[in-house]
């Protein structure tokens, strides 16, 4: 099982598109910006230095209440 991911889609900014996943599941939650970048895994690959990699695909940005 794969222990990282390419992230596909949401803010341009994001500081990494391959993160670590722990546990790896269904959906990933990535802190930026004061709140939450949302991303689902699908069901393609993506080859890369790290190998082959699970690519999750941005679905939506909830925000942290202060």
């Amino acid at each position: 099982m794969a222990t990282k991911a390419v992230l596909e889609g949401g803010p341009d900014d994001l500081p990494e598109r391959v993160v670590p996943i722990t546990p790896p599941g269904q959906e990933l939650k990535i802190p930026h910006r004061g709140g939450y970048e949302h991303f689902k895994l699908t069901p393609r690959h993506q080859e890369g230095p790290e190998g082959r990699l699970p690519v999750y695909e941005w679905w939506e940005r909830t925000e942290v209440a202060e």
